[in-house]
């Protein structure tokens, strides 16, 4: 009887020996892997507080944006004798409900649907961008020719404070963003694969010009309704406190709120919409 142990076999042997052997296929020409898109990236995994930060922001940024329009209609119905196309005065009026219309509201709401939109598709969500914008436009046109023709009938000097420095710099850099957005992110699509890079280098860019134009934004209408309430109501009753004083100072405070929270819901840097707002371009 042969006790004698039996040899491994030769076959697994082979196999591992098939297995350490490199490929002959070179890695440069093995097919490229898919694109991810960054809901795919772990980082953009949304966690519990995530939800509870994006919800909160989201939110309070869209109350703060109608608000500001509401209590801006309530401040001019109730303590400046309403709107009228004949009477200097109250034509003045549709500036700053038209401005606050148009480069805050409407401005506002266009910034926050790349966090509000995440259902949709990159595209759906350029073009109510986009639309946005374009309603952001007709109203600081008519604001603009409504405190120009004004002016002209009581024989105020133009364009000589810092509120009217500050709204001519605004409006430019609005025009500036809006045609070239326009022309970057939805006329370059018609060569969409030749205009990638560019499309993605733009992003950035967009973006950083866009949240400086709503800040710019901000902060011509905070010096716009000061120099009002000093020149209407008068710095001797201003500083008493009167009703409408204080309706002014809190749709200023509406608005620095939006200057806090809007700019923190675009450049937030751990947020999963950060990848899709500034880093990936898709389509």
């Amino acid at each position: 009887m042969d006790n004698s142990v039996s040899p491994m076999p030769e076959a697994p042997l082979a196999m591992m020996e098939v297995e350490k052997t490199p490929s002959s296929t070179p890695m440069h020409d093995c097919p490229p892997p898919p694109d991810k898109r960054y809901d795919d990236d772990e980082k953009s995994t949304w966690q519990c507080g995530s939800w509870c930060e994006y919800i909160f922001v989201v939110v309070t940024s869209s109350i703060l944006l109608l608000s500001a329009i509401v209590m801006t209609v309530f401040w001019v119905i109730f303590y400046r004798q309403g709107y009228s196309l004949e009477d200097p005065g109250k034509e003045f009026n549709f500036h700053p409900t038209l401005m606050i219309a148009g480069y805050i509201t409407f401005a506002g709401f266009s910034v926050l649907l790349y966090r509000i939109c995440r259902c949709c598709s990159n595209l759906i969500v350029k073009l109510c961008h986009t639309f946005f914008h374009a309603c952001a436009i007709p109203c600081i046109v008519l604001g603009f020719l409504a405190v120009f023709d004004s002016k002209n009938q009581t024989a105020t000097p133009h364009f000589y404070s810092l509120h009217s420095w500050l709204g001519l710099i605004c409006m430019g850099l609005f025009a500036f963003q809006f045609v070239i957005g326009f022309f970057s992110f939805l006329v370059l699509l018609c060569c969409e694969n030749a205009t990638y890079k560019f499309r993605s280098t733009m992003v950035p860019i967009h973006a950083s010009v866009g949240v400086a134009t709503f800040m710019l934004a901000i902060g011509a209408a905070i010096t716009g309704f000061t120099e009002k309430a000093l020149n209407d109501i008068g710095r001797d009753t201003y500083s008493t406190m009167v009703e409408e004083g204080i309706i002014i100072n809190s749709i200023a405070i509406i608005l620095i709120a939006l200057g806090i929270l809007v700019p923190f819901a675009v450049r937030r840097t751990n947020s999963p919409a950060s990848f899709k707002v500034y880093v990936t371009e898709t389509i």
